[in-house]
């Protein structure tokens, strides 16, 4: 092979390896700009997760960022409410099945719905009876009505003023928990009390 094959051969690989060369530069570039962006993106997350800083008007008092109006405030419900009496109270009393007698979870419910009633004497309220789904529809709204009148007669025995108290029966048409087992059944045979407004 003389001197001229040799310098053609080693041009001829040269050329073959540049798109490899040219490649390889291409993604170690993107790499490097990965790199960046990743860098970029980290800075940004990191002042995401800072703790919000406040800044202090003339008056010399803290304020919040903007984002911290953006989260609702977890209230209190009023008081003489109806949220206040579901949830400080409880609104509900459960019954065994085909019952209309109130068990000593009930009436302790049924003591401090009358303790509520009595600090707030301008509410009124609507005593709901329920049922769960087995039996006729006829039946349920009996069972339902029974439930709701044995409710307002204990809270009228506990000093309730009897025209503060209406009830109404929805039988089970009204369920609270929707599947066919003890564990459903159980939620939907209960007697409501909702607050009304005064002559509802």
């Amino acid at each position: 092979m003389n001197k001229f094959t040799t310098q053609l051969g080693e041009t001829r690989k040269a050329f073959l390896l540049a798109p490899a060369l040219l490649a390889s530069l291409l993604i170690l570039s993107a790499c490097a700009g990965d790199d960046e962006m990743m860098a970029d993106t980290m800075d940004a997350s990191a002042a995401d997760s800072a703790p919000l800083a406040t800044t202090a008007d003339s008056s010399g008092a803290a304020d919040a960022d903007v984002a911290a109006a953006d989260i609702p405030p977890i209230a209190d419900p009023n008081p003489g409410s109806e949220d206040d009496l579901e949830l400080n109270v409880g609104d509900r009393v459960l019954f065994a099945t085909d019952s209309s007698e109130l068990d000593g979870q009930a009436q302790e419910t049924l003591r401090r719905q009358a303790e509520w009633l009595l600090r707030y004497t301008e509410i009124f309220v609507r005593i709901e009876g329920h049922a769960d789904e087995r039996g006729t529809r006829e039946y349920n709204l009996a069972l339902g009505q029974r439930r709701a009148n044995r409710t307002r007669e204990y809270l009228i025995s506990l000093g309730i003023d009897a025209n503060r108290l209406s009830t109404i029966s929805y039988g089970k048409e009204r369920p609270l928990a929707l599947c066919s087992n003890e564990n459903c059944w159980r939620q939907n045979r209960r007697a409501v009390t909702t607050v009304v407004a005064p002559g509802s």
